[in-house]
């Protein structure tokens, strides 16, 4: 049996390995430059969930074929909720992750870890018919003193999931799927593609 085809309105290539790790083999990720759109696809929303839906709704208009899109940011509590939106592009552009952890900790200096306590959030958008459905994950922990650990991307390295004494950037890809944002935003999406499941 082929395997369903699904766009994945991302250019970020980890994202589409940790998300094709968790739908497994019933679907086949497509990025929207293996069907030809090499730009950026417009985020110009003020929240997670609006630049989700846009991402996913660009897509949809484009190449009416089934799609999701994600947008997830870092909630720092201490910080009033930044870099939330910013996430990515906390530091400026170009986009530079080693730059926007080296920003947030700045802003953190001082701060005891007790209280830098913050979240990830995760919006799944996902356009089937040209229905739209979201699901939303959230992982709740504390940013370390410093970056620890090579794996992951992002605030990988300076986020510790409520819970552990490892950054996300320590843990295997399974282990960071099974506590994730993502992971928890993943799963929703794959119990409404397989509801039989």
């Amino acid at each position: 049996m082929k395997p369903t085809k699904i766009v994945f309105a991302t250019a970020n290539h980890n994202k589409v390995i940790e998300i094709a790790g968790k739908l497994g083999e019933g679907y086949q990720i497509v990025t929207p430059a293996e069907l030809g759109w090499e730009d950026d696809i417009p985020e110009t929303h003020e929240t997670i969930p609006e630049n989700a839906v846009e991402k996913a709704q660009f897509v949809w208009d484009k190449f009416h074929k089934t799609c999701f899109a994600d947008d997830t940011g870092l909630e720092v509590d201490f910080l009033n909720g930044a870099p939330g939106v910013y996430s990515a592009r906390y530091a400026g552009l170009p986009k530079n992750p080693a730059q926007n952890v080296v920003k947030l900790l700045k802003e953190l200096q001082g701060v005891p870890f007790e209280e830098r306590t913050a979240r990830f959030r995760c919006v799944i958008a996902l356009i089937e018919d040209g229905e739209l459905h979201t699901f939303e994950g959230i992982c709740e922990g504390n940013i370390s003193l410093e970056p620890m650990g090579e794996l992951g991307f992002g605030y990988d390295p300076v986020f510790i999931p409520k819970g552990m004494e490892k950054t996300m950037a320590m843990l295997t890809l399974e282990e960071k799927n099974a506590i994730s944002h993502r992971g928890h935003a993943v799963e929703k999406l794959i119990a409404h593609l397989k509801p039989e499941g």
